[in-house]
């Protein structure tokens, strides 16, 4: 049923709005079909009503400047020929997204690339790939509320607001255009919706690493070797038998990117030492030729995803809620922070980034510091 405040131009079919409207005849021939169909991919009715209305007046523009370009009044030099001119040499959204990565992603792995191409899929289902100067800041509006139909956190609309801020900014820039950034001021509530990933207490991390002592099987590796080096689970499953070097005064893993898994940021190369779980780990690992996770590595890409899926159903019912392979990480900050680890330290150790210029000269603490205070764990 439709209530009496909703555009005749809006039905629904089972339980999803679509818009449809009829083309005028005198544009006829400026289309395939009589009338024109969109489903608006949602059930709410408000959202319905807004999209249709967005819709409908921009498809009246549309017929308004086919219908004036027919009139003989106006010059060719006028507003429609310039209007024609600049949208040809706008660049489309998904050109602007191939200019932003072939600038910005040099070093910077496949997840910089797979976050820009899927925040760009975001916006093209739900508004369509166009030229970048075609879009406004009702449409960025509409595109927060969908993302937010989606079940998204604040945190998560922010920061694909973020990424597409800048790839539009630098397509303006490169290609010298007079067009706004509809994207550029779109109002993101702070709603309290954010699921913080928690540490795991001291306690359960002894019990998860006596477990593993016991079922000692490659799962087990995989998790203790991440429990006390504070590794990402996908930077350890893409491991292989040289990135281990155990017969050292200080043993220790050669963290570096690799064609099938490449690392985060530049941070994230360095040289971890093992001590406990970790090397206990590393020490049954040692005899594996090739990759020391050959499960996770069938293809040309490290699977870290059917990793984490395993690790975290074995872990759930081991540690308190909220608490995944993520969170070893998270835990390593703090008990590094318990045995009063200097934030630079710290952050050499998990591969997180220190901020400031002068940070990133030289090469780093060496790994006798690195390791003495690891070992105070």
């Amino acid at each position: 049923m439709v209530d009496q405040n909703t555009p005749s131009y809006l039905y629904k079919k089972r339980g999803i709005w679509y818009f449809s409207k009829r083309v005028p005849s005198d544009v006829l021939e400026h289309h395939h079909k009589p009338r024109i169909i969109k489903c608006l991919r949602t059930t709410n009715q408000s959202h319905a009503i807004r999209l249709s209305r967005m819709y409908y007046e921009k498809l009246e523009a549309y017929w308004l400047s086919i219908r004036m370009q027919k009139m003989d009044f106006l010059l060719p030099t006028q507003s429609t020929t310039t209007h024609h001119l600049q949208s040809s040499n706008t660049p489309l959204l998904t050109e602007a997204k191939d200019t932003y990565i072939r600038l910005k992603g040099h070093g910077k792995g496949q997840v910089f690339q797979r976050t820009t191409e899927r925040c760009i899929e975001y916006v093209a289902k739900a508004l369509g790939n166009r030229p970048i100067g075609e879009y406004t800041s009702a449409d960025a509006a509409t595109f927060r509320d969908t993302l937010f139909e989606r079940g998204l956190s604040s945190s998560s609309v922010t920061r694909i607001f973020s990424t597409i801020r800048s790839i539009i900014n630098i397509a303006i820039q490169e290609n010298g255009l007079d067009v706004k950034n509809a994207f550029a001021r779109t109002f993101i509530p702070q709603k309290d919706d954010k699921e913080d990933r928690k540490p795991i207490p001291d306690e359960y991390i002894r019990k998860v690493q006596s477990e593993c002592y016991k079922k000692d099987d490659s799962l087990r590796h995989l998790i203790a070797l991440v429990s006390d080096t504070g590794m990402r689970l996908s930077e350890a499953v893409g491991l292989v038998n040289e990135d281990l070097h155990l017969d050292f005064e200080i043993p220790y893993i050669n963290l570096r990117p690799h064609p099938w898994r490449p690392l985060k940021t530049n941070d994230s190369t360095r040289k971890i030492p093992l001590v406990g779980a970790s090397l206990w780990a590393a020490q049954q690992l040692v005899s594996q030729e090739g990759f020391l996770f050959p499960q996770y590595n069938k293809t040309g890409t490290s699977n870290g995803n059917s990793a984490s899926a395993a690790a975290n159903k074995w872990l759930r019912s081991r540690v308190p809620n909220g608490c995944v392979m993520h969170s070893f990480r998270h835990s390593m900050r703090d008990r590094l922070r318990a045995v009063e680890c200097p934030a630079g330290i710290i952050n050499q150790i998990g591969g997180w980034h220190t901020a400031g210029v002068g940070e990133g000269y030289g090469n780093g603490f060496p790994i006798q510091i690195t390791h003495k205070w690891l070992n105070r764990l």
